[in-house]
């Protein structure tokens, strides 16, 4: 059970600032108190690390920040130039929201992102741990900032028995109660990165734990089963079908998707069956919905791929035309700039005769 229903002040933050001191990660987008780091990089970096992890954002946030140093520069960038430099990342509508957040902070504020928790919701794509983060790493706010790192280790030390995401309430008010006046951007990225290294969700370092004295996980003798999470549901799973046609030339048959919905924006094969957007798909008739004409072929085993919400089983028929496709449509294909679904129906393609 918890330990305390009302939060308490018992937390040894400076323990975290000496851990963080020494062992603190070198990130490009990292500033260390006093210096605050750019509100810019701190909301790209913020939003590219939303589901995904901080090795695979470094080079997106390199190439985004190069190309784009500015959040009016990127704001100018065209959006197909923006889905190109994000695929592969995943969850596009990040992207999206990312340009129209650029786009409204140079026409709305000059350029100049709101310093506030309230002023940083209004922008697209900003929840509230993404606008306590920035408010609290690139302005210095006493802003609250709990994502799931930080909850593991403000559940752990309080042996907060609320399942989540139920719990996150009172997580928040722990967080709160405990959180230093000194060094607020430098807090809750030592959170962050003590939970990465030491308080991890496996086989936790107790031992090495500069926390340990007055963590109530570690008295109870099982750190590993907080936080307590709710009973996963199962994924479901879809099928579906994409249909890639590549002519003489190795130019292929490609649309863009619809700006919502999966891959929104994003240049993809036609396809059936697996989002409401597209049409229905019978496996027994895989060529029903073949874009036009051709001798289309089934590839021998269908492209797999797990979605946040869903698990997907992809089948991929292919055609070869023997002339050169004539339509704007058409084009060179560029494997880099696919969502990683569509790169792997591109591999399965080029596999099938």
């Amino acid at each position: 059970m918890t330990r305390s229903a009302t939060p308490k002040a018992d937390f040894p933050a400076s323990a975290i600032f000496d851990w963080y001191d020494r062992h603190g990660r070198s990130l490009p987008w990292r500033h260390r108190w006093p210096d605050l780091a750019p509100a810019y990089h701190v909301w790209l970096s913020e939003i590219m690390l939303q589901q995904t992890v901080v090795a695979t954002v470094i080079p997106y946030f390199l190439d985004f920040t190069r190309r784009w140093p500015d959040v009016c520069s990127l704001a100018n960038a065209s959006n197909e130039d923006v889905m190109a430099a994000w695929a592969g990342l995943g969850y596009y509508a990040r992207a999206r929201n990312l340009h129209r957040a650029a786009r409204q902070v140079c026409d709305d504020h000059g350029g100049q992102f709101p310093s506030d928790v309230p002023g940083l919701r209004e922008l697209p794509g900003i929840g509230p741990y993404t606008a306590g983060a920035i408010a609290a790493i690139a302005f210095g706010r006493q802003s609250t900032v709990i994502d799931g790192n930080i909850e593991r280790v403000m559940a752990r030390y309080f042996a907060i028995s609320t399942p989540l995401p139920a719990a996150k309430v009172e997580i928040g008010q722990h967080y709160d109660a405990i959180r230093p006046s000194e060094r607020p951007s430098d807090f809750p990225q030592a959170l962050m990165d003590f939970a990465n290294a030491v308080c991890t969700p496996k086989s936790p370092a107790c031992l090495a734990c500069p926390l340990a004295a007055g963590c109530a996980a570690r008295a109870a003798g099982t750190p590993e089963a907080w936080p307590v999470k709710a009973p996963k549901k199962s994924k479901p799973e879809r099928r579906g079908i994409a249909y890639v046609a590549i002519d003489k030339g190795g130019q292929a048959f490609m649309v863009t998707r619809p700006e919502t919905g999966m891959l929104g924006g994003m240049l993809a094969f036609p396809s059936a069956g697996w989002t409401p957007a597209d049409p229905a798909y019978d496996p027994a008739v895989p060529e029903a919905g073949v874009p036009f004409a051709a001798n289309w072929k089934l590839a021998a085993e269908p492209v797999t791929h797990v979605f946040t919400h869903f698990s997907l089983s992809m089948d991929v028929m292919v055609a070869r035309l023997p002339g050169a496709g004539m339509a704007e449509s058409w084009g060179r294909v560029r494997p880099a700039s696919l969502p990683t679904l569509m790169r792997k129906v591109w591999d399965a393609a080029q596999k099938t005769g």
